[in-house]
């Protein structure tokens, strides 16, 4: 935010209140690496525009400049390296996360515009092929056991690759089965589901489920039964929403709990002036990018978690209350996308290739993952994410627009629409005939 905004520097940074803490301490330091980002960017702009300098000198900062651009071809080979080469004994911790790694990667080339050739496709499509169960769930490795978040993770890859074979690998009959056994019924989190049999609940088992169905064109009617009342008392005094009712706002439950009203079609019962003030109010001023919870650090992944919560805000706003000052507002942007791009272009590039989440920490696949989802928000009009908005460092910068309640690309998600759209499921349990009044 510090590149393009009219504020001094010392205006953004926050306020050193002479009572030291460790929290106060860790965001000091990460202004202080971020700073020296933004202040070089500065001066290199301001030196390739100076016509006294040297041609040299010139050229020099506009290398400098480089840093805004997307790194595409680095990130691609980084991405593809880790969809199809042996990953370090460090990674062992993951192993029952693998849809979620081919997740990852396939969708962050997606939206790099890279796609993968048929016979990659094929290969990952095969493998999540292993992982599906007999009770149509999808596990996190082959033969373990099915689980709603590898589930979410293996279909939306499915759907993002899109071919005949990859959409046809998903069960949906069992599908609809496996989300019914997960279904909770118990007075705590009736209408919530866990993540897998017996086992945890929070929004995010909750998300999940709705974000499947939704993808596979599931009859959800008796499914999802008290489920949007479950989710309205996630929402926490702050505005934002916790895991489970009585806890704090975050960024991933706040995405989790609000995209699964909007497909419920219950955006409108939650207070969403209070979401929206939480929301906004997450962005760092300094940094540009996104804090997951109060009083925490800025950190890439949120670019998506918190970032690609505004379009549906938006939206669910407007409809609620379809007022000139709302337009107005609307066409402003309730979030800075500029300064968002900023902060995931200057300082969550690894320069080889990967993104992460603020400087000095390691390139990720999660990270390369959200931070390209978070510019695609920041880049596209939520009211036709097929139109671009504002792209920081030129329109070789821009990636394709990715869905705000899915994070699957807006093609895919209309592909898989009609693909699945053409042979509807039978709900094995349908809801109960209302009576007719006498």
């Amino acid at each position: 935010m510090a590149v393009s905004s009219t504020q001094t520097i010392e205006e953004l940074l926050v306020v050193d209140d002479q009572h030291p803490t460790r929290t106060t301490a860790e965001q000091l330091a990460v202004e202080s690496s971020i700073e020296r980002l933004y202040a070089d960017i500065r001066y290199a702009a301001e030196d390739a525009a100076n016509v006294r300098l040297s041609e040299a000198e010139r050229k020099a900062a506009q290398d400098r400049l480089a840093a805004c651009e997307l790194r595409r071809i680095q990130h691609v080979k980084y991405l593809k390296r880790g969809l199809f080469m042996p990953f370090p004994a460090g990674y062992v911790s993951l192993d029952a996360s693998r849809p979620w790694l081919c997740y990852w990667s396939v969708h962050a080339l997606a939206l790099l515009g890279a796609e993968l050739n048929v016979e990659q496709a094929e290969q990952v499509v095969q493998f999540l092929k292993r992982c599906r169960n007999p009770d149509g769930g999808f596990s996190g490795s082959p033969q373990q056991l099915s689980h709603l978040a590898p589930t979410y993770a293996a279909i939306n890859t499915l759907v993002t690759i899109g071919t005949p074979s990859a959409l046809g690998v998903i069960d949906r009959e069992r599908l609809l089965s496996f989300l019914y056994s997960v279904k909770c019924s118990n007075s705590e989190h009736e209408g919530g589901f866990s993540m897998h049999v017996d086992g945890e609940v929070d929004v995010r088992g909750t998300y999940c489920a709705v974000s499947v169905a939704s993808l596979c064109q599931l009859p959800t009617d008796k499914l999802f039964e008290g489920t949007a009342e479950w989710l309205l008392r996630c929402q926490t005094y702050e505005g934002g929403f916790g895991g489970v009712p009585g806890v704090e706002a975050h960024g991933g439950y706040a995405f989790c709990a609000f995209a699964a009203l909007v497909m419920l079609k219950r955006a409108t019962s939650c207070n969403l002036k209070s979401l929206l003030h939480w929301l906004v109010n997450r962005q760092m001023r300094f940094e540009g990018g996104f804090q997951g919870r109060t009083n925490k650090l800025v950190d890439g992944c949120y670019s998506f978690w918190q970032g690609g919560t505004f379009p549906s805000v938006a939206y669910a706003l407007y409809a609620n209350e379809p007022n000139e000052a709302i337009r107005q507002a609307l066409e402003g942007g309730f979030m800075n996308e500029v300064a968002l791009q900023e902060y995931a272009l200057i300082c969550c590039q690894d320069p080889n290739g990967g993104l992460l989440d603020k400087p000095g920490k390691p390139r990720d696949h999660y990270h390369s993952c959200y931070v390209l989802s978070g510019v695609s928000v920041a880049q596209h009009d939520f009211r036709d994410p097929r139109k671009s908005t504002v792209v920081v460092g030129g329109p070789e910068n821009q990636v394709l627009a990715t869905h705000p309640l899915h994070n699957v690309l807006v093609s895919s998600v209309i592909a898989a629409s009609k693909f699945y759209g053409k042979t509807p499921v039978v709900d094995p349990h349908p809801p109960k005939a209302q009576k007719s009044p006498e």
